[in-house]
């Protein structure tokens, strides 16, 4: 089952237990998600899930950055309703890896493509990105390629 299949029984999902955040957080999502997909006028469902991904990595970002925003102004409540959205966000990601086993997973990549210096560190970006869509962030990801093309 793809992610955006995923995201479509979540949602009928939360309306059969009446769950109030989940619902709105899985709308979002799913909104989100059909966005990307018409922009070129694609079917929602054939959407890669490395995009899928990239969407709930930033909405889980934006309802962090949002909870924190609520509680500077002493709003609990809302603060509370953010970070619950953001718990079925998170749900959906995959696991992140260890800084380990992006390090392991670079270096294999550097060596699947031949990969010599800092001038291939786009080529290795593309591919380690399109390989650990959702479970590395960028800047860790970044640092890795980085280190193992300098070595």
């Amino acid at each position: 089952m793809g992610l955006f299949d995923q995201i479509n029984a979540g949602i009928t999902d939360a309306m059969r237990n009446r769950e109030k955040d989940r619902l709105a957080a899985l709308r979002d999502v799913k909104s989100k998600y059909l966005l990307e997909a018409t922009k070129d006028g694609s079917d929602p469902a054939a959407l890669p899930d490395a995009v899928g991904f990239a969407i709930l990595a930033k909405l889980l970002k934006q309802r962090q950055e949002t909870a924190a925003l609520y509680d500077e102004q002493g709003r609990a409540d809302l603060a509370q309703e953010e970070r619950s959205q953001g718990e079925y966000i998170a749900a959906l990601m995959p696991q992140p890896l260890s800084d380990a086993e992006v390090a392991t997973a670079v270096e294999a990549l550097v060596g699947s493509l031949g990969a010599q210096g800092m001038g291939d560190m786009g080529r290795v970006m593309a591919a380690a990105q399109e390989a650990l869509a959702g479970r590395v962030d960028g800047k860790v990801l970044a640092g890795a390629v980085r280190s193992a093309l300098t070595r």
